[in-house]
C-alpha cells in the first residue's frame, strides 16, 4: 500500500530527532576528545533554538496524528515531555545542564516516535 501522509510526517520527525541525538551525543564527545578542534568549531548561540523550532511542529504533528490514529496517549505524553526537556535545555545557562536536558529530551522524543 502507498505510504500515508502520517507515515511521512512520522519518518521526518524521527529523522530530525535522530539528527538532534547524534549532534547532542557526538559533538560533545568529539570536542572532549579533540580540544584543539573546539576552537575551530563554533555553533551559533541560537542553534538549539532553531533546532527546537524544527522539532516542535514536526514532532507535534506526528505525535498528535499518531495518538489519534492508534488511540494511544503514552507516546504523545512522552514526546511532549521530550520537547519540554529540549526547550529547557535550549535556554539552560549551564553547559552541563543544557547537555543533560537536551539528551534526555532527545531520548524521550525518539522513544515516543518509535512507539508511535
Amino acid at each position: 500500500s502507498p505510504p500515508r501522509a502520517t507515515d511521512w510526517v512520522e519518518r521526518t520527525a524521527i529523522g530530525a530527532s535522530l539528527i538532534c541525538l547524534v549532534h547532542c551525543v557526538g559533538l560533545p564527545l568529539l570536542l572532549a576528545a579533540l580540544p584543539a578542534l573546539s576552537k575551530l568549531v563554533s555553533l551559533p548561540a541560537d542553534f538549539h533554538l532553531w533546532v527546537l523550532l524544527l522539532a516542535v511542529p514536526a514532532s507535534g504533528v506526528a505525535l498528535v496524528l499518531g495518538a489519534w490514529q492508534h488511540r494511544r496517549l503514552p507516546p504523545l505524553l512522552i514526546g511532549a515531555t521530550g520537547l519540554v526537556l529540549m526547550a529547557m535545555g535550549a535556554v539552560a545557562t549551564s553547559l552541563w545542564l543544557e547537555t543533560v536536558l537536551t539528551l534526555a529530551g532527545s531520548f524521550c522524543l525518539v522513544a515516543s516516535h518509535l512507539a508511535n
